[in-house]
């Protein structure tokens, strides 16, 4: 079994020996990995690993080798919960069935025809075509499938593809506090960081008290210089909720990794697409709204705008006023972006989409025309090029 997993660690770079993959054996032959997952994970890179390059690359392998190895022990030995079984009566259909059904046709007929039904409709419907009601094919509702509807009673999103939320909806906060694998990310941002010396001067310049020693003839000369410090200022928007919960984990190895290279960083929520009003806290966004208009007033055009973001959503919300998924926007998303963008003109998006999808999705393309293409993989690569964008 390990041995599969010494050639994959070749594989991938770590220079592994014979002698380091018999010194293991002989640690699990003595029990030191006590017959746990993590204990196991920590021998083995201390056994193999020689130098703190690799964990990147001794962690992927150990991921390909023992994937699903602890969660498949640990879904044996629990019981499945009661919610689990009450879903069994969701419907799902097939990718024939979701063909046959046609959106209402727009905007405007979608959201008339809701006022409609709301008047109309008396009792509760399931698996129809035309009524609010559960799992059926009708553009409004819970459970079911519609191309292009309004998402009535429904905990998540299943199929994302809802024009328009009914529900209110708590997201949570971005972790800044996230440490594992953003050793890359931080090696990527710190191209953006420039440095000048400010303020009182309270560090030892040694060069120039050698050379100034020097030339006073051996009396000693003490120069001193300011602190430096990282002059880059940042204003980071990132997306939070709906089709962005697939992206938290790496948006939040993003977001600690930027806490920690920038000093001057500023950063606020939105969804979607930034609209009238942004917010701090995901907890209290529906009572503690900071205006766009006001952040735009408060950071001056010298800082970096950077958007978090997978621009997945309904072209409505960028194109149409009342178009956004909760709230009944004034303006459409599009103009507030382009406010932003004229306001800060050292820009970046990064979307962590694949970038194999991006073209699957008509919002995102429309986002890429607004930025002249200035949308980057939330990658390595990408990181490089949203880099040079800003730089």
């Amino acid at each position: 079994m390990l041995a599969r997993f010494f050639f994959l660690l070749r594989k991938a770079g770590v220079p592994v020996s014979i002698t380091e993959f018999l010194s293991l054996l002989e640690a699990l032959q003595r029990g030191l990995s006590e017959l746990s997952a993590e204990r196991f994970y920590f021998l083995a890179r201390t056994c193999l690993v020689k130098d703190e390059r690799y964990y990147d690359r001794f962690d992927l392998a150990f991921a390909a080798h023992f994937k699903g190895a602890e969660e498949l022990y640990a879904a044996m030995s629990r019981e499945l919960p009661g919610d689990w079984l009450e879903k069994l009566a969701i419907r799902d259909f097939s990718d024939a069935e979701k063909s046959e059904i046609d959106a209402l046709g727009g905007w405007a007929k979608l959201m008339g025809t809701l006022k409609k039904r709301l008047q109309e409709q008396q009792d509760r419907h399931q698996g129809g075509s035309k009524w609010i009601g559960t799992a059926g094919t009708s553009p409004f509702g819970a459970y079911g499938y519609n191309p292009e509807g309004v998402r009535m009673g429904q905990e998540a999103s299943r199929n994302r593809s809802a024009a328009k939320v009914w529900d209110r909806r708590e997201f949570a906060n971005l972790d800044d506090t996230a440490e594992l694998d953003t050793r890359n990310m931080k090696v990527a941002l710190r191209r953006l960081r420039r440095f000048a010396r400010r303020g009182e001067p309270t560090e030892l310049a040694l060069a120039q008290t050698i050379d100034a020693t020097a030339r006073s003839g051996g009396w000693l000369d003490i120069k001193m210089v300011a602190e430096r410090h990282n002059v880059i200022k940042v204003l980071l928007l990132l997306d939070v909720g709906g089709s962005m919960d697939d992206h938290v984990r790496t948006c939040e190895q993003l977001f600690s990794a930027a806490r920690s290279e920038f000093k001057h960083l500023e950063h606020y929520y939105f969804h979607n697409c930034p609209y009238e009003a942004l917010w701090r806290d995901n907890r209290r966004r529906f009572n503690e709204h900071i205006g766009t208009v006001e952040v735009m007033r408060t950071y001056a055009s010298d800082y970096r705008l950077v958007l978090v973001g997978d621009a997945t959503m309904s072209p409505y919300e960028i194109t149409y006023a009342g178009g956004s998924v909760e709230h009944w926007n004034a303006e459409p998303g599009s103009i507030w972006l382009r406010r932003l963008l004229k306001k800060y003109p050292k820009f970046a998006w990064i979307n962590p989409q694949p970038q194999v999808r991006w073209r699957q999705s008509a919002s995102i393309e429309l986002i890429r025309d607004m930025l002249d293409g200035r949308m980057y993989p939330l990658t390595l690569s990408g990181l490089d090029e949203a880099i040079d964008a800003l730089s």
